[in-house]
């Protein structure tokens, strides 16, 4: 794979310079929530797909569909109920009369999938077959209608929210599927400070001047960019040892895995992190990635990949706590990490 040249220079540049200006134009609306955005944008020029989990509002619509106009991006709200279909968000085929020819045709009406950023706003509260066709979206970025395949928009990110607290009535997310997004991100309460001041700007007159800073060609360049950031050797490996400690029963896996986790991540865990990464050293001005980017990316990659074993869900364990411990007990130096007896185990395997 070519690697980052001087002529890429131009294109780093302006990624450091968009994120400044994307931050710019996000904080004329929201107030705080950088750690969030940082994930969103990470997850968008990594060619991705981001789920997020928060109680009601807490601006993630808001969010979402300011981070589209800043982009100059085509932007869908989906609601997802509990009767949505799957053709009420991919589209379906509709019989018309030719004027010309005197003959009925079909033709192709198009859903709200066809468009650069999708929110699918609840995504638990809406059937299996629904949520499949949107899976088969994000994975192909295509949709199949009868017998006919209609190719997406391209860039094209979802943006799923799910409700932590209602659970009647909802259809959670196996975890097969949830393995499709790279992040899931939590949005957290604000500070006092960040209430303070939404509450000063939500309740008066308001007005923003929202300013598009990439377009979709931008987005396209930048996403092949990343892809081209070299990542030694070592990093790789400390990724795996990362990952590979989560799978229970595999050799090198620590006892409190086989006792917390019922199942660990997959393969796809490795490749989030290692290209989040990738868009984390480029989106701070950097050409390289360090073992910080993948500490700082872990969580949201790994924390819906880990399946919890009933003591631990019993006991109140989390998969963040699960994750702050495998990186404490895993070290970053390549000498360290590579003379542990049991890490060596995990090498070999």
């Amino acid at each position: 794979m070519p690697e980052l040249t001087h002529h890429d220079g131009a294109a780093i540049d302006m990624l450091n310079s968009a994120r400044q200006k994307i931050e710019d134009q996000l904080s004329q609306v929201i107030v705080g929530q950088r750690d969030v955005i940082e994930e969103l944008l990470i997850s968008l020029f990594s060619r991705s797909h981001c789920m997020l989990e928060g109680v009601p509002g807490l601006a993630k619509t808001l969010m979402i569909g300011t981070l589209a106009r800043t982009l100059n991006l085509s932007f869908s709200r989906i609601q997802f109920t509990p009767d949505l279909m799957p053709a009420d968000i991919t589209g379906t085929d509709v019989i018309e009369e030719n004027r010309t020819t005197g003959q009925r045709e079909f033709r192709f009406l198009e859903g709200p999938l066809f468009s650069h950023i999708i929110l699918a706003d609840e995504i638990n509260r809406t059937p299996p077959k629904t949520q499949a066709a949107l899976l088969e979206a994000m994975q192909e970025r295509q949709v199949t209608v009868g017998r006919v395949r209609h190719k997406l928009s391209d860039p094209f990110f979802v943006l799923a929210t799910q409700n932590p607290i209602e659970q009647e009535g909802t259809y959670p997310l196996p975890e097969a599927q949830q393995d499709r997004f790279m992040f899931k991100v939590f949005v957290k309460y604000p500070t006092f400070e960040e209430e303070f001041e939404v509450a000063r700007r939500t309740t008066a007159l308001q007005t923003d001047n929202i300013e598009a800073v990439l377009t979709a060609a931008d987005i396209l360049e930048l996403q092949r960019i990343v892809r081209e950031v070299p990542v030694s050797d070592h990093i790789i490996r400390y990724v795996l040892a990362l990952v590979r400690q989560t799978r229970v029963r595999e050799p090198g896996a620590p006892d409190f895995v086989s006792d917390q986790l019922g199942w660990g991540a997959g393969p796809r865990a490795v490749q989030f992190l290692i290209l989040g990464a990738k868009a984390r050293a480029l989106l701070n001005g950097r050409t390289h990635v360090t073992c910080e980017d993948i500490q700082a990316l872990a969580k949201p990659v790994l924390r819906h990949r880990l399946v919890l074993s009933f003591t631990a869900e019993s006991e109140g364990i989390t998969p963040d706590r699960i994750v702050e411990r495998l990186i404490r007990e895993t070290p970053v130096r390549e000498d360290e990490l590579t003379a542990d007896p049991r890490f060596q185990k995990i090498f070999a395997s």
